[in-house]
């Protein structure tokens, strides 16, 4: 029984490894289950042996690996992380240097960035990433929240802003390095494009409260964190 079960998780997982490629070579709405089952050597019953349909067996794929703001809800927002700031750096980095680059999540974030078709079909897997939008921005502003109480970034810092800058930032990084890989440079550039945001953080007066009046221009090259 041990063995049969086993069997059955590699063969589940050999069908999306199948899957995963065709998306990225020819989209979701141009790939069949028949031609998933042919790549993966399985007839489509076996398909069905595992998965309800396209839309059940693309929802399998994308579940295999975390969204970029699924990873940030970890970051921060717990109010005894002693270094905040450093720790949303820290992801970042790694999010850019590592997990881009990462076969499976290369291949998932390639379709749904850039070969996913908005349909009824994908209704589930468009909800996820709404939901880990939402949410992901929600705990990214209570961790910076939390750097703002450790002195790290401005106490005027506009969090909410923040992190719905942050939101389109990785989109953008993502989609230009999908599209057009000599753009950006991944993993090479990771640091560097955590860097670039952590600055704006820091020293952006656009990211201050409007209500905290004219940022000094000799104060933008330094962080106000005295709160």
């Amino acid at each position: 029984m041990r063995r049969t079960r086993q069997q059955a998780r590699e063969t589940r997982d050999h069908i999306l490894d199948a899957a995963e490629r065709l998306f990225a070579e020819h989209g979701v709405s141009r790939t069949s289950l028949e031609d998933i089952a042919i790549r993966a050597g399985f007839t489509r019953g076996a398909i069905y042996g595992h998965f309800r349909n396209k839309s059940d067996l693309f929802v399998a794929m994308t579940n295999r690996v975390m969204l970029p703001m699924e990873m940030l809800v970890a970051a921060t927002a717990d109010p005894a992380e002693p270094e905040p700031l450093g720790r949303i750096r820290q992801l970042l980095a790694y999010f850019l240097g590592k997990v881009v680059v990462e076969p499976h999540s290369r291949r998932v974030f390639e379709v749904l960035f850039t070969k996913c078709e908005n349909t009824k079909d994908m209704f589930l897997v468009l909800e996820r990433q709404h939901d880990a939008a939402r949410n992901g921005r929600k705990h990214l502003e209570r961790g910076l929240q939390n750097a703002i109480q450790k002195g790290q970034l401005p106490c005027d810092l506009d969090t909410e802003r923040a992190a719905s800058v942050l939101h389109a930032f990785l989109g953008g990084v993502l989609r230009d390095w999908l599209l057009e890989q000599d753009s950006i440079m991944l993993p090479r550039d990771a640091e560097f494009l955590t860097d670039v945001f952590i600055g704006m953080l820091r020293y952006s007066p656009s990211l201050r409260h409007a209500s905290a009046g004219t940022v000094d221009a000799g104060a933008i090259g330094r962080p106000e964190t005295g709160c």
